[in-house]
């Protein structure tokens, strides 16, 4: 009489015990490819940061991870397929255009930045190189561009690699403290935009180093200062603005991984853990970041968000004082 309750209670005890490893297995994450948005073209920093981590994250995983280049106003569009996203496998790499200034410089954003995303894990921050074209510029220091510029009385263009981008508004910034005036040519990505400054077609620009170091080997452009004081391995040389005399003149360039704001916890947490591992261990993924002027930083969900949040406090205000609108 008591045999039959005691295995019936050690039968209800197992499957009490192997339920919720059932359910785990069901609800693994990724139980399917994950896509990463990058939201500039081929070439840029962006699309080599996922790239270095794409295969990878797929070995950890065990799921495809495919890339998905998608360019387009001020890398929202990119952004915004990841916003409204419903499969719970969409991720994009977003950076300062799209995450925190976009509010403040179009009149319709198709997603909130604050409510519609999850940040996820911050992968590097670099500052932006002010380059010129070696032939047309005959300037080699911050002092004889503004000089150069100003002789130009408006005729001097830049590029950029987006509207609203933080090189953009890294020039705008300078522009406005140095009381100078430009035209502004932007691009779809910082590989059409370095090449501009290259072949003469813009003079000058400013972003992060990786696609103009080919250039610079070349000989096609000459590297004038960063727009930071923490400065990339291989730009030590380099003054800062600060150090030119503009200490006004300060950004960093930074992006990270985000998500839906439906986007499991589970899921944050496993790339946030996976993200931080490659970036704190991977020897050949930090020496090929180190050798392009990226600058890691990694940490946890809750630092890049307040990262970003920071950001927008600082950048809003020097948007709305500049008056920069876009459509």
């Amino acid at each position: 009489m008591q045999r039959r309750p005691l295995t019936v209670a050690i039968a209800s005890a197992l499957a009490a015990a192997l339920l919720p490893l059932g359910a785990a297995a069901q609800t693994a994450w990724p139980n399917q490819p994950v896509k990463i948005v990058v939201p500039t073209g081929p070439g840029s920093s962006l699309d080599l940061i996922v790239r270095l981590m794409g295969d990878k994250l797929a070995a950890r995983w065990g799921q495809p991870v495919v890339i998905d280049n998608k360019p387009g106003a001020g890398g929202m569009l990119g952004v915004d397929i990841a916003a409204k996203a419903t499969d719970g496998h969409t991720l994009a790499i977003g950076f300062n255009g799209p995450l925190a200034y976009a509010p403040y410089l179009y009149a319709k954003v198709p997603y909130d930045p604050a409510r519609d995303l999850k940040a996820i894990v911050m992968t590097s921050s670099q500052a932006n190189v002010l380059a010129v074209n070696a032939e047309k510029v005959p300037a080699k220091t911050v002092a004889e561009f503004v000089g150069w510029a100003r002789a130009q009385a408006g005729r001097m263009n830049y590029s950029s690699l987006g509207q609203g981008s933080s090189a953009h508004l890294t020039m705008e910034l300078f522009l406005s403290e140095a009381g100078l005036q430009a035209v502004h040519v932007p691009f779809n990505g910082s590989p059409p935009a370095a090449m501009a400054v290259a072949q003469g077609t813009a003079d000058a620009t400013f972003m992060v180093a990786p696609a103009l170091l080919p250039h610079v080997q070349s000989g096609k452009l000459r590297l004038l200062a960063v727009s930071s004081g923490t400065k990339p391995d291989g730009l030590k040389d380099l003054p800062s603005l600060a150090e030119a005399g503009w200490p006004k003149v300060e950004s960093l360039a930074w992006n990270g991984l985000v998500g839906p704001a439906s986007l499991p916890e589970a899921a944050v947490a496993r790339v946030n853990a996976d993200v931080n591992e490659l970036l704190a261990h991977d020897a050949p993924l930090r020496d090929a970041m180190a050798r392009n002027g990226l600058s890691i930083v990694g940490g946890s969900a809750a630092e890049f968000r307040r990262f970003i949040d920071a950001d927008v406090a600082r950048w809003g205000p020097v948007i709305t004082r500049l008056g920069v609108r876009l459509n």
